[in-house]
Formats: C-alpha cells, structure tokens, sequence
C-alpha cells in the first residue's frame, strides 16, 4: 500500500450481508467471489461474517482445514485483485484443537489471525472449539482496527478501547433472528462507551439447523448514530467513515481520558 493511500483520512469500508451455503465451503467461495468481483468502486476492507464458508457449525471434523490452505489461499488471491484487506472467520485445525478464526489478509499476502475468545455456551460452542487468548489491532491507512467474533459483542470489558487503542471495532457474526435486538443494542453500546466507530456483519438466512437469520449488518459512529442497517436482505454496503469527524468528537468530548484503568488476567 502506497504512502499517499497510507494517509487518506477516510476508510471505505464494504460490508458483505449474505445468506451461507450449509457445510459447503466451495459453494460459499464461489458465491463470494461474484460478489467480490461486483465490488464496483474502490475499497480498503472487506467485512465477510463469522464462519462464511459453512455456517456456524458445531461439526468442525467435517469442514475444518488448517492454515495456508484453500479458504486462505482463496482470500489471498480476492484480496490481491480487490486491492483491499479481506477479513471474515472460518473453521481451522490446529494440532488437536478446533478455532474459529477471523483472518485478516491484506493485498500483499500478509496474513494475520484472530481466535474468538467468548465460545457461545448456548450453542455448546465451547465443547467442540478452543477460545482465544489475545485481540489484535491491525492499521489500514492510519486507522487502528479491532476485529472481534459475534458472542465477543456481549463483553464489554474485551471489547474495551483502553487508551484509544483502536479507532474501528468490528464484529463478524452468525447472529440468530430471535435475538437481534441485543445485537442492535450493544453494537450502539460499544460505539458509545469507546468512542469509536462500530461495524456489526451478520449472515443472512437459514442454516443448516434451521435456525433464521435476519441480517441488521449495520455502520454505527462514536456517538452511538446508525449510520447504516440492513434487515432481510442479502446486500454488499459500502461506506466511508471519516476520521476527521472522530478525531473531532474525542477532542471535544475527551471521556475516555476518565476511564479506568485495568488488565485482563
């Protein structure tokens, strides 16, 4: 990435709302790459959801692969001819153990990695993956970027923007239907309380355990404005989110200089 694109002030973002084939990681990325190849304008960061090649399932020995293998070979080469970071979670095997892991790979192949720490009891996610242990912050054209995993957004204190240690938090997901007011909520929640831009990308459609999902992909300011929602519909969304406007927003209103300090054990 050139030094003149490293400091534009604003990152454009594009977000993809999409129904996902069930277990069927080839089907997925073919059905992506039209999409991506779709992508008219250009872009920085494509967001795909949580598990985009074969749902959120709780059958890793089926569809999981290791690392540098097909889906990261794939999102290398989609990156590549996008121009752009491409970021989503997946199944992967590491030894003995099951994660899902959101991949962030950039233009030039580098690949980095995010294990979802918060495992969805409910959804008896925790008996069949192994949680992560650390977050990472990625810089994209002088943005500092925070990508979290769905049951991530419920916790407050991982998700917490300690000395502005990002400018975006992102949340990939596989957010059931029933409960998409809590989704809607908390992402407002997490914009507000860290002063940072918000992005929520949700799946849509049924999966493979019938289970219905309805989208509200969303882009929410610092101040907790949506600026952005999709309800029931595939759509790929992109945005522009300006760092002047937040640089401008944390001057004035400077809360986080009045949070607590604190470290995670």
């Amino acid at each position: 990435m050139s030094e003149q694109n490293a400091s534009r002030p604003d990152l454009n973002v594009t977000l993809v709302q999409t129904n996902i084939h069930w277990e069927d990681a080839t089907a997925n990325m073919a059905m992506l790459e039209e999409k991506i190849f779709g992508i008219s304008t250009p872009t920085d960061l494509i967001i795909l959801p949580e598990m985009f090649t074969t749902g959120f399932t709780m059958a890793p020995a089926k569809v999981a692969e290791p690392m540098n293998l097909h889906t990261t070979r794939w999102m290398k080469q989609m990156a590549a001819q996008a121009g752009a970071v491409i970021t989503g979670s997946i199944i992967i095997k590491e030894d003995h153990y099951y994660y899902n892991r959101l991949l962030w790979v950039s233009p030039d192949g580098e690949v980095d990695s995010y294990d979802k720490r918060h495992l969805f009891r409910m959804g008896k996610e925790n008996e069949v993956f192994t949680g992560g242990d650390k977050r990472i912050i990625k810089k994209l054209k002088g943005w500092k970027i925070c990508p979290l995993i769905c049951y991530d957004l419920r916790f407050p204190v991982w998700s917490r923007n300690v000395d502005l240690a990002y400018d975006l938090l992102i949340y990939v997901a596989n957010w059931p239907q029933v409960r998409m007011y809590p989704w809607d909520s908390l992402l407002v929640a997490r914009a507000i309380e860290n002063q940072s831009y918000v992005i929520g990308v949700n799946r849509m459609g049924l999966d493979g355990n019938n289970i219905a999902h309805a989208g509200h992909s969303a882009v929410i300011d610092f101040a907790g404005q949506v600026l952005f929602r999709e309800i029931n519909n595939e759509v790929i969304h992109q945005h522009s989110i300006s760092r002047t406007a937040l640089d401008v927003f944390r001057q004035k209103f400077p809360a986080y200089m009045d949070a607590d300090s604190f470290d995670i054990m």
